[in-house]
């Protein structure tokens, strides 16, 4: 039975070799290895030495050499499945079924792990050369060391679209389209993918190159992604790989401390400040394949995200996918840059002992959880802090521990308890005043009719037409995404399906990745979420969902759909919390609702002239139809 490389990669990260060595052969720790005499031939003095962080042991006496499963077999005597079966019930690992194509597929993946072998080889040949004096200018300017340039395999992708193929001669086309090295389109001559970048290898935990990140060095190349990375292949997985791993897994088991970070540039600047625990995800939102190869490392890895609205969407995403998977002693701590700073940033503005004692300040699961919900809306009436509880609630019932999940209930709603029955502050009324003032509010000039149409248009089913309109408008134009993040992650759906849809416009948006018109229709239909019906919305009313509009026309009338859908609720709220205000500062509050009565005349009045101007549109549309059709 052959077994995948990635299996007994997996099993030997699980294993501590010095624990499997240690039950019959007395060790002694010796600095970052442990020593004894060696098992495998007669000697006084010790020769024999293992290394947890690079996953063997070695005589220098006698040459023997190996991993775990190699120990098994030849100090204990084992078959290798025997060794194999004994070390992965250890692990709490199911050994797979036999099967002829993983077979085939573990050859094909030794056969591409040579291709990315050699890839890297002359990626790292190319920044040392002529061609990678840019390359090299942009790492000294971010004051890499040339010992973090070499550790971590720094190189350079010449800007050509047969470098590659016209480099590695010896390796089949078909082994580069295949390891992702190169990209093939229908009948067209394939071209390499990675064109003017600064090359880093990603690494699976042996070590092992099995796909590459680029970041792009031509600031005048808007129309490419700043970073590229290499597709899944039979090889590399990125939504089960983290980058680093392999180097920060073992410095992490001895420190107890693991850095969880946005990029892999972020990874580097760690490691060249000291910090060298560090991993990240590859350009997606960390999943609970990932979060479990956290744990495998450390209990309660930290997650240190941007200070800007799409870090701490990624931070949010993170803590709804660790949930269900919470267990025992195992979680994740929160870390917040601050706004505008990336690690590298930080470090270099304020030194590296800022930025431990950022980790050292991460908080809870839980606190952050209930902080990101108790601000995602403002809390003003009962029903915002009913809606509290229930968004609340959702969350731990997705926890599967029992106990974690008692635990997280109580904790969240004495939380909730704790704001929303609050004790009351004394007030004290300002009888003078209140003698000759009216009992009502200024309500300023707004018409009973104007009133009645904005409560009509925030209220209900045609703001929720609305709605749903302006998420399949920004499907159809999703390079519009990026510009609109913020005020998306400010819009509140008036159903789950469409915040479903929200939360994945959101993830596409982050990614960063130039997409084209149906893009998103992929992504949707890959992750099963239903996209929006026509019949929700009147398509005829919308430019950005007629394909025969002006693409300037459809970019200016969604971003003021946006604009509708986010200044509508922050013109209630602030309206809510100015009426709150009228007790004890009556005069200021007055002031203030006249100020907002104001903005609201004018809200109304754009979208009266925009219906107005679209109607126009549309009404001499139809009639230059009904002239054709009577020719």
């Amino acid at each position: 039975m052959l077994l995948s490389p990635a299996f007994l990669d997996e099993l030997r990260s699980r294993i501590s070799l010095s624990a499997v060595i240690g039950r019959t052969t007395r060790l002694t720790k010796a600095g970052r290895e442990f020593k004894a005499c060696c098992p495998f031939h007669n000697e006084k003095s010790p020769s024999f030495t293992v290394n947890d962080e690079k996953g063997f042991y070695h005589c220098f006496g006698c040459g023997a050499h190996g991993d775990a499963i190699r120990w098994m077999t030849d100090q204990r005597g084992l078959a290798f499945m025997d060794a194999v079966k004994e070390l992965a019930a250890e692990a709490r690992m199911d050994v797979p079924a036999a099967d002829p194509r993983a077979a085939a597929r573990a050859e094909q993946a030794q056969t591409l792990s040579d291709v990315t072998t050699a890839a890297q080889t002359w990626f790292v040949a190319c920044l040392a050369a002529p061609e990678g004096a840019a390359a090299r200018r942009y790492l000294e300017g971010r004051g890499f060391p040339a010992d973090i340039v070499e550790r971590f395999g720094f190189g350079f992708a010449p800007d050509s679209r047969t470098a590659m193929k016209d480099a590695l001669r010896q390796i089949p086309g078909e082994l580069l389209v295949e390891a992702g090295l190169r990209i093939k389109v229908d009948d067209k001559e394939p071209y390499d993918r990675f064109r003017g970048r600064l090359m880093l290898p990603i690494r699976n935990p042996r070590g092992t190159v099995i796909g590459f990140g680029g970041r792009i060095l031509d600031p005048a190349k808007t129309d490419a992604p700043k970073y590229l990375n290499s597709p899944d292949t039979p090889l590399f997985d990125k939504g089960r790989t983290l980058y680093n791993l392999d180097r920060a897994g073992p410095l992490a088991r001895k420190s107890g401390r693991l850095v969880v970070v946005e990029g892999y540039m972020d990874v580097v600047a760690l490691a060249a400040a000291g910090i060298e625990e560090a991993v990240a995800p590859l350009g997606t939102a960390l999943t609970e394949a990932q979060i479990e190869l956290l744990w495998r490392v450390c209990e309660t890895p930290v997650l240190c995200f941007d200070g800007d609205a799409a870090g701490q969407r990624a931070a949010r995403r993170a803590i709804v996918r660790a949930l269900p998977l919470l267990r025992p002693a195992h979680s994740l701590a929160i870390a917040t840059l601050p706004a505008g700073l990336d690690p590298d940033d930080l470090i270099k503005q304020r030194g590296s002992g800022a930025m431990l004692a950022l980790l050292g300040e991460a908080r809870s699961l839980v606190e952050t959880l209930w902080d990101a919900e108790r601000t995602a809306a403002p809390l003003v009436t009962p029903e915002d802090k009913a809606g509290l509880k229930a968004r609340l609630l959702e969350h731990v019932a997705t926890i599967q521990d029992t106990d974690i999940k008692a635990l997280y209930r109580r904790d969240l709603l004495d939380r909730y308890d704790a704001l929303a029955f609050a004790p009351r502050p004394s007030r004290t009324v300002d009888k003078t005043w209140t003698k000759g003032a009216p009992q009502r509010p200024f309500a300023g000039p707004l018409s009973p009719a104007s009133a009645g149409r904005l409560r009509a248009a925030s209220g209900s089913e045609a703001q929720d037409t609305l709605f749903a309109a302006v998420i399949a408008g920004f499907i159809r134009h999703p390079s519009l995404l990026p510009r609109h993040g913020d005020a998306l992650a400010r819009m509140r759906a008036p159903n789950m399906r469409l915040a479903t849809l929200i939360e994945a416009l959101l993830e596409v948006s982050d990614g960063g990745a130039l997409l084209e018109p149906g893009a998103v229709d992929t992504i949707l239909a890959q992750r099963r979420i239903p996209p929006v019906a026509p019949s929700d919305y009147a398509g005829k009313r919308f430019a950005f969902l007629d394909p025969a509009a002006d693409s300037a026309a459809a970019a200016e009338e969604l971003a003021a759909a946006v604009a509708m859908l986010v200044e509508r609720p922050a013109l209630r709220e602030a309206k809510e919390a100015a009426l709150a205000r009228f007790v004890d500062d009556p005069e200021g509050a007055s002031v203030e609702l006249k100020r907002l009565n104001e903005r609201e005349l004018a809200f109304e009045r754009r979208l009266m002239q925009r219906a107005t101007a679209r109607a126009g549109n549309d009404h001499e549309l139809n009639g230059q139809n009904g002239g054709n059709r009577k020719d």
